[in-house]
Parts: structure tokens; sequence; C-alpha cells
């Protein structure tokens, strides 16, 4: 499998997932159940609306344009700070969403991304998302901004970190943490967005298996002195996936009870790396893999489309094009888009021989 062929699947796949979880985000698994059956959402087929892609996978681009300008400065030899060009970035995503940018922030100006229409859509962004970019001040870790948010809005956008080529994990992890920081102040918020791109990195480079990648993972935590509360999420997913054989696991509100709702940012990560490996062992195909990850990712009380988001990103990283539904595909909303802004990604990170 080629790097280009990774970098399309981990962003299309995350961006499927947060589309067919956004169609059950607000509902709660006996609402859900009672509009879809008992074995609840199954197939995007199921929307009886145009499927939307929600402020997960909007963050996630804006965060890929910030990666694609600063490595395009340096590319032509010009020093960029990338947190800058990240926090431009979010600014100009603040400014989809029909807000003003702070007069006391600065004032980018207009990229290609900015200027596609299916963005220019409010789609349930998070809180401390808008809260602290309104504010106009830049979040850092040492002078944070909303040091109480630890929302998942920190990790559901970090996956591009992960897939930056030719850099070592520790770098791209530590890239990643102090971008969560931008938003989101809470050590456990910036930690768990670190992990999750320490994670993507480990599949899409280094080409670890999903147990190895996730056992990685936990070990970067545990070099990193992470929040007891974010190490002990993800110990436990990984050990209630251990413990499972054959094709019955904890789902639904069993998981909840087990492993959270996924609204912060510990739990989401929990969730999604519980649901892509304890569903591992029983797929036929990669594909047959993801869409039954996926329903378990979204099928339940909590954050829907955030837990499937994260599943699908580490999927796609794993597997790449290969385990994206046709179906899906064709339902999608701006396939092109996501397409497009993954190969120029590739193109800026001279990757497409990787």
């Amino acid at each position: 499998m080629n790097f280009s062929s990774t970098v399309r699947g981990c962003l299309m796949a995350g961006a499927l997932g947060d589309s067919f979880g956004y169609l059950i985000e607000r509902d709660d698994l006996a609402s859900i159940k009672n509009r879809f059956g008992n074995e609840g959402l199954l197939d995007l087929s199921q929307s009886d609306a145009p499927v939307h892609f929600s402020d997960d996978t909007q963050l996630t681009l804006f965060t890929l344009d910030g990666l694609i300008e600063a490595i395009d400065w340096a590319n032509q030899g010009i020093a960029a700070d990338h947190l800058a060009c990240l926090w431009l970035a979010y600014l100009r995503w603040l400014r989809t969403q029909g807000e003003q940018i702070p007069e006391n922030a600065p004032q980018p100006p207009r990229r290609w991304l900015d200027q596609q229409q299916v963005l220019l859509h409010r789609r349930d962004p998070g809180k401390a998302c808008l809260s602290s970019l309104l504010s106009g001040d830049m979040g850092t870790i040492q002078k944070p901004i909303a040091a109480e948010a630890k929302g998942c809005g920190s990790v559901m956008r970090s996956a591009p970190f992960g897939l930056i080529p030719h850099l070592d994990a520790e770098l791209a992890a530590r890239m990643s943490l102090n971008a969560a920081a931008l938003t989101h102040g809470h050590p456990v918020a910036y930690q768990a967005s670190a992990a999750f791109s320490w994670l993507i990195h480990q599949l899409a480079v280094k080409r670890l298996s999903l147990a190895e990648a996730m056992t990685s993972m936990k070990g970067y935590l545990e070099t990193l002195s992470a929040e007891s509360v974010l190490l002990g999420a993800v110990q436990d997913a990984l050990r209630l996936a251990s413990e499972q054989t054959g094709a019955s696991y904890p789902a639904g509100a069993e998981l909840s009870s087990a492993l959270g709702l996924g609204w912060v940012a510990e739990e989401a990560l929990a969730l999604a790396c519980y649901c892509a490996l304890v569903t591992e062992p029983e797929a036929t195909s990669p594909t047959a893999h993801y869409l039954t990850a996926i329903r378990v990712a979204a099928n339940h009380d909590g954050d829907s489309d955030s837990v499937a988001a994260i599943t699908g990103n580490i999927l796609g990283a794993h597997y790449g094009e290969a385990c994206l539904p046709t179906g899906w595909l064709l339902a999608a909303e701006a396939p092109e888009l996501i397409y497009a802004m993954a190969d120029e990604f590739v193109r800026v990170t001279g990757s497409e021989a990787s």
C-alpha cells in the first residue's frame, strides 16, 4: 500500500465515520433503536436526508491545511511557525462558522479551503473551540485558555499530525499536543490528542499492527507521565478488548458503562481504540472490519460522531483506502474535497513514493 492511499484512507474513513455518527449524535440508544430497529443504525443509506459531516471533519481539514501551509513555506526555504499556522487555520475555520474573528487576533487571509461552499455551514461546533478562538488569544500549555476544557474536540481533529512522514513520532505528538492547547487547556485534552497522533503515526508511518500500535501508544502515555484518568481509560479499553473472544463483546449501554460516553477526550480515545481492536478478530475484510467497528462506535448514548470519526481515522491509517465502503463513498458529502486535501498534503510532504 502506498502512502497516498494511507493518507486518503485515514482522512476519508474518519469523515465517513463522522457522517455516520452525526446522523445520531444527539440520540440516546433507545431513540436510535426506535428510529432504526433493535440493531441500531447500520448504514448511511438509512438516512432520510442528505448526509453531512460535522465540525469534526471541518476541523480536521483545517488542521491539515495549517500543516500544509507551514510545510509549504518550509519547502520554499522560508521559516514558518507551524503552531501559528494552525492557530490561523482555526481562526479561518471560525470565520466559516459565521463568527467574526476578534479584533485582538490576526486577520488571516483566505485560502482555497475557506472558499469551499460545503464548509460554510455550522455543524454543532464544540463550545471550547468556539469560546477559545473567540477570545482572540492564542492558548498555550504555559498560558492555557479554557483550563478546564477537556472535551474530545482536541482529539477528533488531530489525525493529520500522525500522517507526517519522515518525522519522529515524538515530534509529531508534541506538535499535536501544542496544537490542542490552542483551544483546550486541560492536560487530559492535549495529552489525549498527542496520544492519538502517536497512534496514527505508528499505524500509517511505522506500519505496526493495531495491537502493536496501541501498546506503543500506551507506552508513550506512560513515558509522558500522562494524567491518570487518561492512562487508565486507555488501559481499560485495551484490557476490555483483549478479554473478548468470539463475536459477542460489550457494545451499546454495556460499553458505555465500561468506558464512558465519549464526550470527553479520554473516553473518546478509549472507546475508539476498543471499537477498532475488539472487532478485528472476526473481520473477513478491511471493509467488513470498518463497518462493524463504526457501528459499535456510533450506536450508544454518547458522542456518536466523534467516537466514530476517531475510529475511522484509526482503521483508515491501518488499511488505507481498502477499508472504505463503496456505497458510503457514493452517499458521502464532498469526498472530492477530502481527497483533494489529502493529495495536497502528500504533495507538500514529498511522500508520494513513501
